[in-house]
């Protein structure tokens, strides 16, 4: 007897925990792996019950805008799709108005964040999408497309949810730490790294071809000296 009411306070407990955990993972479009998508449910989820601040990802392979359109419809449907992302977040709010939502489609090469406006002066978004979103999704390198996509996730999400607590002087303990910063630096690094070896080389080649045509020219008033002579 003891041992059912045991299990049954178990279960029930279990059933408490489980629905108190929310996914803010609104859309994969396939393309994020298992492991980051449970870090993110756990920082979603501690942000959550510690911030009252519900923070998104929103990730699709294509959102339907074809990128053949001109600049300003594409701006105009994406706009609206925007404002439908919002509306669908704040219906399942809970009454909670603050959000963030980390969203990209891309087949468009769309990345952005959007937010409530009591959140406007601590999300630096373009700051969050150029060292922590797209130098990821941007990488030249032999990563699969699923692999890129989760680390940009993974990264710009930890992020805004890092962002968020230190704003209200709080550790999450589910952040990831330099971790991101560190993929950031890495980047920046190899970038550097190319435009340094870029502008040497580009001095290299512009110093063989004076090189090349000054001995060129000296052969040539050689040959001609030679044939006077004769």
């Amino acid at each position: 007897m003891k041992l059912r009411f045991i299990l049954l306070i178990s279960t029930i407990i279990l059933f408490l925990n489980a629905a108190d955990q929310r996914n803010f993972i609104l859309n994969t479009g396939n393309l994020l792996d298992q492991r980051a998508g449970d870090e993110i449910s756990t920082m979603g989820n501690e942000v959550k019950a510690k911030l009252n601040i519900s923070v998104y990802l929103d990730i699709k392979g294509n959102n339907g805008i074809d990128p053949d359109l001109p600049l300003k419809d594409r701006m105009v449907q994406m706009k609206q799709k925007e404002l439908d992302l919002i509306a669908t977040v704040l219906k399942d709010s809970d009454g909670a108005k603050s959000y963030v939502i980390l969203t990209m489609a891309l087949d468009q090469k769309y990345t952005n964040i959007l937010y409530s406006d009591d959140l406007k002066s601590v999300i630096d978004k373009d700051s969050i999408l150029d060292e922590y979103v797209i130098p990821l999704l941007a990488a030249q390198d032999k990563n699969t497309l699923n692999s890129k996509v989760s680390a940009a996730s993974l990264n710009g999400y930890a992020q805004i949810a890092d962002v968020l607590a230190k704003n209200k002087g709080l550790k999450l303990e589910s952040s990831i730490g330099s971790e991101g910063k560190i993929a950031s630096t890495i980047w920046k690094v190899f970038m550097y790294t190319m435009v340094l070896v870029g502008i040497v080389l580009y001095f290299f080649i512009i110093l063989r071809e004076k090189k090349i045509k000054k001995e060129f020219k000296a052969k040539q008033k050689l040959n001609n000296k030679e044939d006077l002579s004769e």
